[in-house]
């Protein structure tokens, strides 16, 4: 067997590493498992109104961190690549085959998740379920791994003071926990404003409201006869200009990872509809969330909106003319943009 005597492949700074990594990894599962619940009708809080921009803030930076931290674990690690016999029995078989799971799933989510925040899909796979999927085999392979590590993993962690090479360990764990700092810096802004000026990656964060879907790509068209269908009723959008107006200082928060706060005036829902989920309709003919169903706690919320104006000016079609959705604590595909009915279930 090839032995390796670089510190960076001793076991301690494996474990280290894998220490950063699992908490890292930890973090993005169960921030993307409350986002996936968001949309699929779990209980949510209407408050605190930043709630969801922080869970999916954490969700993005997470993963952006567990990149270099899954780099440099698998650099310190390689070596065993090598080790003979490759399959000593059976049980060994197993842990390298789950290692092999483990590693494969990791590449996957991390690498579509970052593709999403920079929405680009080079592939035919329906994202979210694709993701929602493999991170769940993600964190049964990273738990099988830890379970069978951890006696290792608590020797390997005991202070060895005495070690000549302990110096160039810690060296490589400090240049680790910097890139990783690196990544999250360049990131965070997307969530964390006052970090936008130093985040250089920080994607969709220049000032003005970013747009996901515009009219044109959602084939909108809003008739010269619109009229919003309430129930039985029907109001022009005159007629909502002229009740009572109300204006919040909400974000909209994306599931990319980016979030903005903005200013919107309009009607209050629960000046419209009352008791009961909400079924909100678009003038989208077709995507996926052209119609998404409002829980009675958000419908009843005083932040609840149906907006006519954004930072004081009308909607423009791309930002949803002639009226939208606005909630609190809500993610931004779930914001309808261009409503056309609202149905009480």
């Amino acid at each position: 067997m090839r032995t390796f005597r670089a510190p960076a492949h001793h076991t301690g700074v494996t474990s280290r590493v894998g220490t950063w990594l699992g908490i890292a990894f930890g973090l993005c599962f169960v921030t993307g498992l409350l986002s996936h619940g968001v949309q699929h009708d779990w209980p949510w809080p209407t408050r605190p109104v930043d709630l969801y921009r922080v869970t999916q803030g954490v969700h993005v930076i997470s993963g952006v961190a567990s990149i270099p931290l899954l780099l440099a674990k698998l650099w310190t690690v390689y070596p065993k690549l090598f080790e003979r016999p490759l399959v000593k029995n059976v049980p060994h078989a197993l842990e390298r085959g789950s290692i092999f799971v483990l590693i494969a799933a990791s590449f996957f989510e991390l690498v579509t998740g970052l593709f999403n925040a920079a929405q680009n899909y080079p592939w035919s796979f329906y994202f979210p379920t694709a993701h929602y999927a493999v991170a769940w085999i993600a964190i049964g392979a990273l738990l099988l791994h830890i379970a069978v590590k951890i006696p290792l993993i608590r020797r390997s962690l005991e202070p060895e003071s005495t070690e000549k090479t302990i110096l160039s360990r810690r060296a490589f764990l400090r240049t680790t926990a910097l890139t990783t700092g690196v990544a999250i810096v360049a990131t965070a802004g997307v969530t964390v404003p006052w970090l936008r000026k130093i985040s250089v990656l920080a994607w969709r964060s220049d000032g003005e409201l970013p747009v996901n879907r515009t009219a044109k790509a959602a084939n909108v068209v809003v008739p010269p006869d619109w009229r919003l269908k309430v129930g039985a009723k029907s109001y022009s959008l005159a007629e909502l200009r002229a009740m009572p107006q109300t204006t919040v200082e909400l974000p909209i928060a994306c599931v990319e990872g980016w979030s903005q706060n903005a200013t919107w005036t309009g009607v209050r829902i629960s000046e419209l509809v009352t008791g009961g989920d909400v079924r909100v309709e678009s003038l989208e003919k077709d995507g996926l969330y052209r119609a998404t169903t409002l829980p009675e706690a958000f419908a009843r919320d005083p932040l609840t909106l149906l907006a006519l104006r954004l930072n004081g000016e009308e909607l423009t079609p791309d930002h949803g003319y002639p009226c939208r959705l606005i909630a609190p604590n809500r993610p931004g595909v779930l914001q309808t943009k261009w409503v056309t009915s609202l149905e009480v279930r």
